[in-house]
């Protein structure tokens, strides 16, 4: 019998997704934690020493921090695996994990810049990362290296999410033509999984985040629901 598992979570962290889709992916029930990252609890400061989320809860009662080993320990502990069995292959995949980090740092760098000029640049930055990408989707699809599902897809769905919101109010145009990174985020978008990641309040989160981010971004977002007509 697999032991319930505790995941400490903010509602709009991307790397609290990773491990919750791949807790789903690996079929581990597990209950979530919430934190308030503006003021945290003095457990929670002594069991994560970088002062976030995640942090997975192991059936010893130990934590584990960081989505990366996160994700790692249950990939190497629990089983059907999401990593590949060869050696240069998993280090490859291990490499754009890591790529979807630095795009998440990305997006930061959009919602936080303040001026125009700065958002252009986050944009210009983001688009050359993505058109990278699209040439290293296998072909044969749906997910990053083919037929299955990999820590890779769970580490970019997230990434995906985040333009899903966006969408609504910007047109970015950081995605446009790539026609492989397309089906890949509508495909992820649709597992079950993913969809299970965050709560069903997490689009509305994330733009009350916005607004309160004072940049560039926040203008548009206000702009755009001043000009949007009223529903009943």
């Amino acid at each position: 019998m697999i032991e319930v598992q505790t995941l400490i979570s903010h509602t709009l962290c991307p790397y609290v997704q990773r491990a919750a889709i791949v807790l789903s992916e690996k079929s581990i029930p597990f209950d979530r934690i919430y934190i308030d990252l503006a003021n945290k609890p003095d457990w929670f400061q002594k069991a994560s020493p970088l002062g976030k989320v995640p942090l997975l809860k192991t059936e010893e009662g130990h934590y584990l921090f960081e989505s990366a080993p996160i994700v790692e320990y249950l990939d190497e502990t629990q089983p059907g695996k999401l990593h590949p069995e060869g050696p240069v292959e998993r280090a490859r995949h291990r490499a754009y994990v890591e790529f979807a980090s630095q795009i998440l740092n990305g997006i930061g760098s959009l919602y936080n810049a303040k001026h125009e000029q700065d958002f252009e640049s986050a944009k210009e930055a983001l688009r050359a990362k993505f058109c990278h990408l699209e040439d290293q989707i296998d072909l044969r699809g749906p997910f990053f290296a083919g037929g299955s599902f990999s820590l890779v897809d769970a580490a970019f769905a997230p990434v995906f999410r985040y333009f899903d919101v966006l969408d609504d109010f910007v047109d970015l145009k950081v995605l446009d033509s790539l026609k492989k990174t397309g089906k890949w985020r509508r495909h992820l978008a649709e597992r079950p999984s993913v969809m299970a990641a965050v709560a069903g309040t997490y689009q509305d989160d994330l733009k009350v985040f916005l607004r309160r981010r004072d940049s560039w971004l926040s203008r548009l977002l206000n702009r755009f629901e001043s000009t949007a007509p009223a529903t009943a």
